[in-house]
């Protein structure tokens, strides 16, 4: 089971006790977790952390998945983050340029449901770049906890030089020979042993998958990445009988996309929300989101990337109808369950109920 959401949307500080260069353009970032904050920052392996700082007076939120595995009890003392340098990016230039050991970093507890609880069986991932941050703890955490578990990783890189965490996936391979299985494929490079250079896209990966797997008949599939390699293994596993429900995504870059044009709310429509067991009401402005219209009267409602990557702001709608801008992060039977994301929503109707909590 996951952590409960509830209650745990604040930021808390933590002290950084080890920044590791991992690649020219990426770092591992750990941080110490008080013994009065273990349990808070307890975690599934595959979950992220949303981190804050704020520059000229501006807030940022930025979200970076776990890559150390998570603790069978208790919480972590320690919590280990993968962070790649983006073009442009505010935080992560900040990480890999400025962040040092004992400086303190707003952190919120863990959240996400790209995640998989330690069970017997067979599963394989498919990641791309730094997409493999939480896959390295969901394989790290997975093999340790179950003996008869085995697990397959298909990763994707431009070079040897740009692979995150080689070290801990050599690791992986070293203690598990019989149930870690490893295969790499670089963009831009040849290798002298393992796959031809070129990119994993659909046509690839569907003559490579049933080399490799018995593919319809694993237990899960992850899929982490760039939205072209998630979009594309995503169609090849389909393509090659896996039911939908066996596969999990997480995309981690979405290129900025034209804004959408404004959406006329209906006349005098309210939004009702939950939060932390709060609940208030506010009229909707022409044109704003959801999360907007709550963060007016609620500083503390929950958000990081506002672009419908993340799933931070997720919320279950209890009434009403919304339409969402674009969405990269629930997944099917989420939406169809009633879901939706607060920063990608605007209301369809003159009243709209949200439920943060559930």
């Amino acid at each position: 089971m996951l952590p409960s959401s509830a209650g745990r949307a604040g930021f808390h500080p933590l002290r950084v006790s080890e920044v590791e260069r991992l690649t020219d353009d990426s770092v591992a970032v750990t941080f110490e977790v008080p013994s009065e904050l273990r349990e808070t920052f307890r975690h599934t392996p595959g979950q992220h952390l949303a981190l804050r700082r704020t520059v000229r007076g501006e807030e940022i939120r930025r979200t970076y998945s776990i890559c150390s595995p998570a603790t069978a009890d208790g919480g972590p003392a320690l919590l280990r983050v993968g962070i790649r340098q983006v073009d442009g990016g505010e935080f992560s230039t900040y990480a890999l340029k400025e962040l040092a050991v004992g400086d303190t970093v707003e952190v919120m507890p863990p959240m996400g449901r790209f995640v998989l609880e330690p069970r017997d069986g067979h599963f394989a991932a498919i990641v791309g770049g730094s997409g493999i941050t939480p896959v390295l703890s969901i394989a790290s955490t997975l093999l340790a906890r179950r003996p008869d578990a085995q697990f397959c990783l298909i990763r994707s890189d431009r070079t040897a030089a740009s692979t995150m965490f080689l070290e801990e996936v050599a690791d992986l391979k070293d203690r598990y020979p019989d149930r870690f299985q490893l295969v790499t494929a670089l963009s831009r490079e040849e290798q002298q042993a393992g796959l031809p250079s070129g990119r994993l896209d659909e046509e690839r990966l569907t003559a490579l998958l049933p080399a490799l797997l018995p593919v319809a008949d694993m237990d899960g599939w992850f899929l982490c990445g760039p939205i072209g390699l998630v979009q594309g293994a995503e169609r090849a596993l389909s393509g090659l009988g896996v039911e939908r429900a066996r596969i999990h995504e997480e995309i981690f870059h979405v290129d900025a996309a034209p804004a959408p044009a404004a959406v006329a709310s209906p006349e005098h429509s309210t939004l009702t929300a939950t939060l932390d067991g709060r609940s208030g009401n506010w009229p909707v402005q022409d044109g704003e989101t959801l999360l907007e219209t709550v963060l007016r009267a609620r500083s503390d409602a929950p958000y990081a990337c506002k672009g419908g990557v993340c799933g931070t702001c997720r919320a279950f709608l209890v009434k009403g109808e919304v339409r969402m801008d674009r969405n990269f992060a629930l997944e099917a039977d989420e939406t169809e369950a009633g879901y939706v994301l607060a920063c990608q929503s605007h209301p369809l109707t003159t009243e709209v109920e949200l439920d943060f909590d559930r």
